[in-house]
């Protein structure tokens, strides 16, 4: 089986989530054995323009790699079939066409995201699903939402869900369970979705409640952010990022919703206890091997911060369960789920 896998979005954002899953999904076909991944990125697409006379740009040179070049690449490669990471669909591709959605924050927190943007994701991205021979969704909680919002039929779904995040090697010696802990940790951006506010917020109530506050690391794409005990790490490489998570306390996860749970997962996976907004795609990740709090209620954020902050014994039993939960995931069995989407989409089987 030839798969023509779109890699244009994890050539420009690699450590975006979104890249993340792209890189390593990648790197599991190959190892797969069953699969011949074709992989191309368009060298031409600049970055996300904000707004004006250059997303006007990005968006006609997405149209035309989506529904020019990727047809005549897919023809002259001899694949047996288009996957798009990103919803999208060539009118004209002569193979089957394969779509991920990663989840539907855009249409569930309006608020969140800009119209222009709203509005393309609404008409392409749901317009893709509903032609696509396949959808694969990340989690069962995307590919009820994809029912429910966009009314694609069931028994068209595929749900794959990701492996642990990064390649972060064997950061294991998190938390309290080695060294006494530095900090607490968020890794991510500020955009809107991901309720930032709320948890400086809940720092400053914890900082005020207790007589020697962790400090709070804010590490990812970030814009400048102040005050007592607050430092920022922007865009830390594989080794940093692996550092940060080795002296956590726990890992802060206050978005308002997820598709996944990409960031939880890969903080189970070092042994870092999770602090997460519940929500379903984080419930459907963590389980019981998390600790929550509403995502508009800071003070229980902080309830949470200074409970794991002053216990040894409750971080290394969030810490053990949080490893044993992690285990369900893997790299492996996600690049399964999309060889058998894939199939499907052939109308083959295995």
């Amino acid at each position: 089986m030839r798969v023509l896998i779109d890699t244009t979005f994890q050539a420009r954002a690699p450590l975006s989530g979104t890249g993340v899953y792209i890189a390593r999904l990648v790197e599991a076909l190959g190892r797969e054995g069953s699969v011949t991944v074709l992989d191309v990125a368009n060298p031409r697409r600049r970055v996300p323009a904000g707004g004006g006379l250059g997303s006007v740009r990005n968006l006609s040179e997405d149209l035309w790699w989506t529904c020019v070049a990727l047809p005549r690449i897919a023809r002259r490669e001899r694949a047996d079939l288009i996957h798009h990471p990103l919803p999208a669909y060539a009118p004209v591709a002569g193979v089957p066409q394969v779509i991920t959605v990663v989840d539907l924050a855009f249409e569930l927190l309006p608020a969140c995201f800009a119209r222009g943007y709203r509005t393309y994701a609404h008409v392409f991205h749901r317009g893709a699903a509903r032609r696509a021979a396949r959808v694969i969704c990340i989690s069962e909680a995307t590919a009820g939402d994809v029912r429910r919002v966009w009314g694609v039929p069931g028994e068209r779904l595929s749900v794959a869900h990701l492996g642990p995040g990064q390649e972060l090697g064997a950061t294991a010696q998190a938390g309290g369970r080695i060294t006494a802990p530095r900090h607490f940790l968020y890794v991510g951006d500020d955009e809107p979705r991901k309720n930032l506010g709320v948890l400086l917020e809940a720092y400053a109530l914890y900082r005020a409640g207790v007589g020697d506050p962790l400090e709070l690391v804010l590490a990812g794409r970030l814009a400048p952010h102040s005050g007592p005990g607050v430092r920022v790490v922007e865009r830390p490489d594989g080794t940093a990022l692996a550092d940060l998570y080795a002296h956590a306390a726990a890992l802060v996860h206050p978005s308002l919703h997820e598709g996944f749970g990409l960031t939880p997962l890969e903080a189970m996976m070092l042994g870092v206890p999770v602090i997460a907004a519940r929500n379903p795609g984080v419930l459907e990740v963590c389980g019981d091997a998390a600790r929550y709090a509403g995502a508009g209620d800071p003070a229980a954020f902080a309830a949470a911060m200074a409970d794991l902050g002053g216990s040894e014994a409750e971080r290394a039993r969030l810490a053990m369960l949080g490893t044993k939960r992690s285990r369900s995931f893997s790299w492996a069995g996600c690049a399964r789920a999309h060889v058998d989407a894939y199939s499907l989409a052939l109308g083959l089987s295995r």
